[in-house]
């Protein structure tokens, strides 16, 4: 038997035909979000257990593709490789040297290393760095294979590095680029959501795709695209590649069999059910073309035109019903746009045109902590989390169906985080 067929051979026993541990990473704040939506994969996974920064589950490499391909509130999926302990750097060396990184990355190929450390009597990460590199580039040099794999260049292998205690942790990445990126878009707000939240601010606010969704300040689409793909069962890495299809032990058929059971799921609507606009004429053009590439033209209308004048009847009428259905909302904030005093102006007024014309309509909206706890015209429950350097929070609520009269301004109540259904 070839050096190769030996080589290929030890890939499938050691790596596709076990079980293996993987880490699926979350936004701060939105882990138990990222639990559930794990538990409701099209798989039998193993001790799924919900932890800071994420959810751990273990599975087949098959499964680690289904969960790429699926989950649009992971923001990455780790493989963990081995774990032990090293308080110094020849200890270090000594354990990197036994392990077989052929298994797991391309040959010729040194991979980005990423290191964070807490509690480590080694914390220097450019110096781990550098073992690792050297680990990995000698143990290659030692090997033999006789057909050296193909690379794909335009993915980019990672190795994760996590020292907590002494402890090192080690896993390779099998997304590539970061989950929220699509492979939708190709141009960016100046305000951008990320895919990931808006999935999360959808499945808070239970938006499955059939009801009508209103995205008024569209920006760059994030949530018109992602409720799109919702809409029409498309899954969320259904556009784009992924690291583990560059994994010595990636199986092609299995793959394609996964993507064509996801395939066959997909429907096509036939009216029009998301609805965006936007004040900024360039941004709703752009979003316009990214809709055509993509083949949402029977799902996303676009316009340009001001939130504060449409109402609810302009969407119900389109679509061809009477039901109320979600606005949902990344209102321009202080860090980002403008000043705080603006940004709580710009939400009290967001508030208050909901409440006038958008009577029994679902809302969220994504505001930051310390606006939506002085703000409050009507009920709403919030859900917390950390991003881009902000405490954030996503506000649901529903907009009181009966208007007080409609002549007068909300009243605010004392009932605190109750979402009103």
């Amino acid at each position: 038997m070839s050096h190769t067929r030996a080589y290929e051979k030890r890939v499938r026993r050691r790596i596709s035909g076990r079980t293996q541990q993987f880490f699926a990473a979350a936004a701060p704040g939105l882990e138990d979000l990222l639990y559930q939506e794990v538990l409701s994969l099209p798989v039998v996974l193993e001790d799924v257990i919900q932890v800071q920064g994420g959810v751990l589950f273990r599975g087949k490499v098959h499964d680690c593709y289904k969960a790429n391909l699926h989950l649009r509130t992971a923001n990455r999926i780790l493989m963990r490789i081995v774990e032990f302990k090293a308080t110094n750097f020849r200890q270090l060396k000594k354990k990197l040297s036994g392990i077989e990184w052929e298994l797991y990355l391309q040959p010729n190929m040194i991979p980005l290393i990423n290191v964070s450390a807490r509690h480590s009597r080694l914390f220097h990460s450019d110096a781990i760095e550098s073992y690792f590199q050297d680990a990995i580039r000698l143990r290659f040099e030692t090997l033999s294979l006789d057909e050296p794999m193909s690379i794909n260049k335009n993915v980019q292998h990672g190795v994760y590095v996590r020292i907590s205690d002494d402890v090192f942790t080690v896993s390779i990445d099998s997304s590539g680029e970061l989950l929220y990126k699509r492979g939708l878009k190709t141009h960016a707000a100046l305000a951008p959501v990320r895919e990931t939240i808006a999935a999360a601010t959808f499945r808070l606010a239970g938006y499955s795709g059939v009801s009508i969704l209103v995205d008024p300040m569209c920006g760059s689409g994030t949530f018109s695209l992602e409720g799109a793909m919702i809409a029409n069962k498309i899954p969320a890495g259904w556009f784009r590649k992924f690291a583990f299809e560059e994994w010595p032990c990636f199986r092609p058929e299995m793959w394609n069999h996964i993507r064509r059971e996801a395939e066959e799921k997909i429907i096509c609507l036939d009216r029009i059910s998301v609805f965006s606009s936007d004040t900024d004429e360039t941004a709703c053009r752009r979003l316009a073309d990214t809709i055509s590439e993509n083949g949402f033209q029977n799902t996303i209308s676009v316009s340009n035109r001001n939130f504060f004048d449409i109402s609810a009847a302009d969407f119900t009428s389109q679509a061809g019903h009477e039901e109320a259905g979600l606005v949902v909302i990344n209102p321009p904030y202080g860090i980002r746009i403008g000043t705080p005093g603006n940004s709580k102006k710009i939400f009290n007024n967001i508030l208050k045109k909901l409440f006038h014309d958008f009577a029994g309509w679902k809302f969220a909206l994504i505001v930051p902590q310390d606006i939506i706890g002085k703000s409050r015209l009507f009920p709403m429950k919030t859900y917390p989390f950390f991003h881009g350097g902000v405490n954030l929070v996503i506000a649901l609520g529903r907009v009181p169906s009966t208007a007080q009269g409609r002549t007068g301004e909300p009243k605010t109540t004392k009932t605190k985080n109750r979402l009103i259904e």
